[in-house]
Formats: C-alpha cells, sequence, structure tokens
C-alpha cells in the first residue's frame, strides 16, 4: 500500500493556523484518505502557530465520523513542534470524550458556564 505524504502547510497556503476554516481544509483532506483506507502522512513542516481552534476542526472531528483504531492506523503525523504535540493530546482527549457521549458533555459544559 502506497503512502501519500500532505502538509498542513500545503494544504492551508498559511504557516499560521489559528482559524477553523484552515483546519476544516485539512479535516476534509484526511477524512477523504480515512474513507478510502488509504495511509496517509500529514506534515507541519513550516507551520509555525497552531491554536486548538484549528486542531479541533483538522483532527478533533475525526472522532466524531472515523473509530479511533481507522485514525491510528491511516494517520501518520510528522514534524510537528512538541508544544503543538501537547494541545493535539488535550484536543484529541477532549475530542474522544466528547463524541463519545456529546448530549452528556454539552450539559456538562453549561452547568460549569452556568446556563442551566
Amino acid at each position: 500500500m502506497n503512502i501519500v505524504k500532505t502538509s498542513v502547510y500545503q494544504i492551508t497556503g498559511t504557516p499560521i493556523c489559528v482559524e477553523a476554516d484552515d483546519g476544516m481544509k485539512v479535516y476534509k483532506v484526511l477524512s477523504k484518505f480515512l474513507q478510502e483506507n488509504q495511509k496517509v502522512v500529514l506534515s507541519f513542516l513550516n507551520v509555525e502557530m497552531v491554536t486548538s481552534a484549528f486542531l479541533n476542526t483538522a483532527i478533533g472531528l475525526l472522532y466524531k465520523d472515523f473509530s479511533e483504531d481507522s485514525i491510528k492506523k491511516y494517520i501518520q503525523l510528522e514534524d510537528m513542534l512538541p508544544l503543538d504535540a501537547e494541545l493535539l493530546k488535550r484536543v484529541v482527549i477532549s475530542a474522544k470524550l466528547y463524541f463519545k457521549d456529546p448530549e452528556r458533555m454539552e450539559k456538562s459544559i453549561q452547568a460549569i458556564l452556568g446556563e442551566d
């Protein structure tokens, strides 16, 4: 099986990945590979900044539509700065919790914010 390599910079056209819209561009590319059971290496080379908003959409949203096993099997990340990798870990943990029981998470968030 061929492994395709693509980059966040190539997909978004920017080294500053802070917008959910840019994250959606990455999500669409990754979800296409997952739908086709195709391995892909996603490089963060030349990406200078990422935010949780970007990562929530680019990577976290995958956990809504695909199993954790599929994501681990078909997507490999590289060239990520250590701080960005830590942020991604938190995003993935949150996404898995959220998509396991979205209604419960929404209620918890509302309770925390005092919006009963």
